[in-house]
């Protein structure tokens, strides 16, 4: 069967878009990340609060918020020499809700994470 230029179309689109999806998730997926963004669910706070919060450096933290504000997840305020941060938008916290909703509808991220962690590694039986 011939491809049309409508069908290449939709898989480059497809394809664009699974790979901006993906460098998404992968910068939620990291734990102190995370942590930040539960910690801006509250409201605004300064990096050092921030900081204090999730038992990471200033600087470690400085730069973590940054690879959220690069994806448009949060926002910072300046105030004479002190950093705030906050939520950029309703979509950022819909984000955390539906994680939040998905982990206590149903323990399935909990047990998929466990199951995983226990499996062997691939060919690792094959091997003993």
């Amino acid at each position: 069967m011939l491809e049309t230029h409508s069908d290449r179309f939709m898989r480059e689109d497809l394809d664009d878009f699974a790979d901006r999806a993906s460098d998404f998730l992968k910068i939620l997926s990291g734990r102190t990340r995370t942590l930040l963004l539960w910690h801006l669910f509250e409201g605004e706070k300064s990096v050092s609060e921030l900081a204090k919060t999730s038992n990471s450096s200033i600087t470690s933290t400085s730069q973590q918020l940054s690879v959220l504000r690069t994806t448009g997840l949060v926002t910072k305020r300046r105030n004479g020499q002190k950093v705030f941060y906050s939520l950029a938008d309703e979509n950022a916290r819909k984000i955390l809700c539906a994680v939040r909703d998905m982990h206590h509808t149903s323990d399935s991220l909990v047990t998929s994470t466990i199951l995983l962690r226990d499996q062997p590694a691939v060919g690792a039986a094959e091997a003993s």
